[in-house]
């Protein structure tokens, strides 16, 4: 499978971006040269080789949920440059 100057052109399209016809030429080029390697590691044997998500044996990075101390609504807002009762007074965005 060989990326066309049509191909670039499409995902230039749809990504908004415009190229140069040098710069269109360079990137089919660089493309297939990126698709002919990971046709190369196509030829790797992995049978017995599981599936990773990650380099590290990792199994579990998530720490435990716990109920912890929370700051009061003073403390939060003691240092927000402007407030109306107990909120954060932002400007207004939408008219």
């Amino acid at each position: 499978m060989a990326v066309t100057l049509d191909d670039v052109r499409k995902v230039a399209y749809l990504s908004r971006l415009s190229f140069s016809a040098e710069e269109e030429k360079r990137l089919v080029d660089e493309l297939n040269r990126i698709l002919s390697f990971m046709e190369k590691l196509n030829e790797l044997n992995t049978e017995g080789v599981s599936p990773t998500s990650h380099v590290l044996p990792i199994s579990n990075v998530f720490r435990e949920d716990g109920v912890v101390p929370s700051l009061s609504q003073d403390e939060l807002l003691a240092n927000a440059p402007s407030r109306r009762g107990g909120y954060f007074r932002v400007p207004k965005v939408i008219e």
